[in-house]
């Protein structure tokens, strides 16, 4: 028992003091991830503010500042109170013979760092989407989900609107896939991460943007802007567009819909009436019945 609370209190301590050293400037810039999300949601929030989508939307729209905590509790906050858990959790699957490198199907060491960057980016997207379709399908999971569907005017920080419940979810998962790549992760990974947060900030701003053809490979405002519709098609009740990055896998699976390019549709879901509009009444939801 004295190892596991060991290391639990060595994650917690680890991660708490990495955030701290972030904010002061004391990890090497590339991996300030603190510092790092000011400048691209900085970075998004000005093309908001220069080229705006819709534009009778405010700049501080409707719910920024709930968004914008958000961003900070699920990124820094959240992440420095679970991990100690992750830690505890991996030691006792070692106890079981699991271990990072157990379940390798692809090992990346000796292959170039470009494809490794490439393929470890794409596996995971695909762990995210396929995550992403579970939270709508199931109710029990579609109950925490509600949260994120809960933005009534779409900005970049709405992105990281999601129930402290989803960090439970997806990190295990995003663990597996690493996992598979034989517990390998790229010492360039920092690159895919900060992508990952621009694309996923770029999804959710108020800017018209489409990539033209690279629609079909990467996820977009317009395309993610009707994944939050508050009346999805008949023929598609559990949700459209999943895609996190990438749209590859919405075309491939046939859950693409985007049948025009109005910004000026109802966000939301069909029994929002009730759904607590604060952080403290979203924090707990999902736990009651329905």
């Amino acid at each position: 028992m004295e190892k596991y609370i060991t290391a639990f209190k060595d994650a917690f301590l680890g991660s708490l003091d990495w955030t701290w050293k972030s904010m002061l400037f004391e990890v090497p810039f590339y991996t300030n991830y603190f510092w790092g999300l000011i400048i691209i949601s900085a970075f998004v929030w000005g093309l908001e503010i220069l080229f705006p989508w819709r534009k009778n939307q405010s700049i501080l729209r409707k719910d920024f500042w709930l968004d914008t905590f958000y961003m900070f509790f699920n990124f820094f906050l959240f992440s420095i109170f679970i991990s100690g858990f992750y830690t505890v959790f991996q030691l006792l699957f070692s106890n079981f013979g699991i271990t990072l490198k157990s379940l390798t199907i692809l090992n990346l060491e000796d292959i170039p760092n470009w494809a490794s960057l490439l393929i470890f980016f794409v596996l995971l997207d695909f762990v995210q989407w396929l995550t992403h379709v579970l939270l709508h399908k199931f109710n029990f999971l579609w109950q925490f989900h509600k949260v994120h569907h809960s933005v009534k005017e779409m900005g970049f920080a709405a992105h990281l609107r999601y129930h402290w419940m989803e960090n439970v979810l997806y990190k295990p998962l995003k663990t597996i896939g690493v996992m598979f790549l034989g517990g390998f992760e790229p010492e360039q990974a920092f690159i895919v991460h900060f992508f990952a947060i621009t694309i996923g900030h770029f999804n959710h701003a108020n800017i018209k943007i489409t990539w033209g053809f690279f629609k079909y490979i990467f996820n977009n405002p317009v395309m993610h802007l009707y994944h939050h519709i508050k009346v999805l098609p008949e023929n598609k009740p559990n949700g459209v567009n999943f895609g996190i990055s990438l749209s590859i896998w919405d075309y491939l699976f046939k859950t693409n819909y985007v049948p025009d390019k109005n910004g000026n549709i109802e966000l939301g879901f069909s029994d929002e009436e009730n759904f607590p509009k604060g952080f403290f009444g979203q924090l707990t939801y999902g736990f009651k019945k329905t």
